[in-house]
């Protein structure tokens, strides 16, 4: 019975943890209904603690053998794990609950680091929550931190804290009116138990005893918001320093409800409900640098008295290329993936937003070619699953707009699949791009600080000022026709270079229309629609 906490510990609880998380995940799932009965915080915490075993994992790869892991480089990859795979409200706290113990364990492995360990997270946790609300994961955390201040060794800590954890989560429903009204406990909470639960099996190689089975919540779908609730959930990583996340805090408790912001040392984890999720994001642009942006439409939760985990009909899932579409696209009903730059999406992640998705028929546009056989293996796994998946094979963010400016979720699925792939193959699409060495292409030599202008993927024009070569390019994607030019432009473009394009088709091209959108932090300068 180890008397330290040592890396092999910290290895141990993060896998323990993601099996206990694993066989509950579905009745958490189903007792879901705070704050929003979405039936996913089972989910959410599963891959969250799934995100923070995988960073751990990759640090004892990384040095060979288990000896060289120190506990300062274990707990650290935990944290920060947790931090970037943090998903829904409970998932987030988890990650700053994570956080808050990784700190005090860094400096020390006793059973007194423990406990204030335990403490430092629940302080972290209500600290990083805009409005605390008693009876959630917030009171499960500060039980056990309590329960556990008076022992000494490791194991006692554990202990005490988890037993505290279990009395404290069958009490959430006299805390909050809407677990009494649906004879539950608090989902978030019971996930807590679960982990202490694993820290204790970790440190003395026993499981403690298992709370009794979840019973399936008997409120309907977005009970405790009387008034139906914001639409979106946003969540995005953020890099920023302290006082832009002061302010985006204030801005987005204007905006919303749910408010979680974890993390430090410039990144964070940001997640709120809202009713713009565009304002959500461009909220996160103005304090630093959003990326992974997820949003998730919450769909008609509450006016039909529909079970807790049913499913919507129909969604979308897009895949975009910066932060800048994805207000756009969440509006519109689809769930959204962000394409980071040198990083394609996984098909992991195109499974996570076929699931966040929760519908019965899923269209999935990957707006790559790239990712076609990526989108394809999730939608596999997806219909393994149960879901009706389509993959439109679009090959561009105009592509996959085009797209989803015809869907209509009334209509029959397959007829509003073949509308939505046909509107993408009816959009011609083209890009610029800048030259990073010299090379060879189908236009002819390029070098290095050269503009690229694309058409459907291949190089077609090479020029050396951005703007004379989008017209070039524009100029010879309408020699053969179109109604409509869509114009998607990057944080970095030229100021003037959205006017400057608009002038030109106006001037150059008859009953031509033009829509320009901005793109955020794409790779891509400015990337260019013809219908």
């Amino acid at each position: 019975m180890p008397q330290t906490i040592d890396s092999a510990v910290v290895r141990a609880w993060c896998s323990l943890s993601l099996e206990a998380l694993g066989r509950e995940r579905e009745d958490i799932d189903a007792i879901n209904v705070y704050p929003v009965a979405d039936g996913d915080t089972g989910t959410n915490l599963y891959l969250t603690v799934e995100s923070a075993n995988q960073a751990v994992e990759a640090v004892f790869a990384a040095h060979g053998t288990a000896a060289d892991v120190s506990v300062e480089d274990a707990v650290r990859a935990m944290a920060h794990g947790a931090l970037i795979g943090a998903r829904g409200n409970s998932g987030t706290i988890l990650a700053q609950l994570l956080r808050g113990m990784s700190e005090v364990l860094a400096q020390g492995r006793d059973g007194a680091h423990l406990a204030r360990a335990l403490r430092r997270a629940a302080v972290s946790a209500r600290q990083a929550v805009a409005h605390p609300v008693e009876g959630t994961i917030l009171s499960v955390a500060s039980a056990a931190s309590a329960a556990a201040a008076g022992a000494t060794d490791p194991v006692a800590v554990a202990r005490t804290a988890y037993e505290g954890a279990r009395t404290a989560l069958e009490a959430t429903p006299d805390q909050l009116s809407v677990l009494e009204r649906a004879g539950v406990v608090d989902a978030g909470g019971r996930g807590l138990v679960a982990v202490l639960g694993a820290l204790v099996e970790a440190l003395s190689g026993q499981a403690p005893a298992r709370p009794a089975r979840a019973h399936r919540a008997t409120v309907p779908v977005g009970e405790p918001c009387a008034d139906g609730g914001p639409a979106f959930e946003v969540i995005y990583l953020l890099e920023a320093d302290d006082g832009a996340v002061t302010r985006l805090r204030s801005r987005l408790d204007e905006l919303g409800d749910s408010l979680v912001v974890v993390g430090g040392d410039g990144l964070w984890n940001v997640h709120v409900h809202v009713d713009d999720a565009g304002a959500a994001v461009e909220a996160g642009i103005e304090a630093g640098r959003p990326y992974r942006i997820r949003i998730t439409h919450f769909g008609a939760d509450s006016a039909d008295g529909a079970a807790p985990a049913e499913r919507a009909q129909r969604a979308v899932v897009v895949v975009l290329p910066g932060e800048g579409l994805a207000g756009l696209c969440a509006e519109a009903g689809a769930t959204t993936v962000l394409a980071r730059p040198g990083e394609p999406a996984a098909s992991g992640e195109l499974l996570d937003a076929i699931r966040r998705a929760h519908a019965r028929e899923v269209v999935i546009l990957p707006n790559s070619a790239a990712l076609r056989h990526t989108a394809a293996a999730a939608a596999e796994q997806a219909r393994a699953e149960g879901v009706r998946v389509a993959l439109v094979p679009t090959r561009a963010a105009v592509q996959g707009l085009a797209a989803l400016a015809v869907h209509e979720p009334d209509r029959r699925f397959d007829e509003d699949v073949v509308a939505m792939t046909a509107a993408a193959g009816a959009t011609r699409y083209g890009e610029l791009a800048v030259a990073e060495h010299r090379s060879f292409t189908s236009a002819g030599v390029c070098q290095a600080g050269d503009v690229l202008g694309l058409i459907d993927g291949d190089v077609a024009v090479i020029g050396d000022d951005l703007a004379k070569t989008a017209e070039t390019v524009l100029d010879r994607m309408l020699s053969a026709g179109g109604e409509l030019v869509t114009l998607v432009l990057a944080d970095d473009a030229p100021a003037d270079l959205a006017r400057r394009l608009e002038d030109h088709v106006r001037e150059t091209h008859l009953a031509v229309d033009t829509v320009t959108y901005p793109g955020g932090s794409q790779i891509s300068p400015l990337l260019i629609g013809v219908e």
